[in-house]
């Protein structure tokens, strides 16, 4: 008899760090200079900024994040297809974590 157990794919985050939540996408953040995490909802309709120049990836993202124990800042930028696929992501000042990293971090 043969088992074969498939474990969870692991997301790569470099490539895809949002996840799908009802009408937005979250990603999930810690500071590089304190280790506070983030968890920031964008909406599809309202957080996403068009671009009219660009119809291959007409969504982009462009935030400014910072925390409350230290002054450092984040920022993410990332551009989309019209399905909301990230097609190019940057985070600067900053690391992407799995939902699981920051609900941990949240208990401690």
């Amino acid at each position: 008899m043969l088992f074969l157990f498939f474990g969870k794919k692991k997301k790569d985050l470099n490539k895809n760090p949002f996840y799908k939540e009802k009408g937005s996408l979250v990603v999930y953040i810690k500071c590089d200079r304190c280790g506070e995490v983030f968890r920031s909802h964008l909406r599809t309709g309202y957080d996403f900024i068009v671009d009219y120049d660009n119809p291959g990836v007409p969504y982009k993202i462009d935030k400014l994040y910072v925390g409350s124990k230290c002054p450092n800042k984040m920022h993410l930028v990332a551009t989309f297809t019209s399905s909301y696929k990230p097609v190019a992501v940057s985070l600067e000042g900053g690391t992407f974590i799995t939902r699981e990293e920051f609900e941990e971090a949240q208990q401690q």
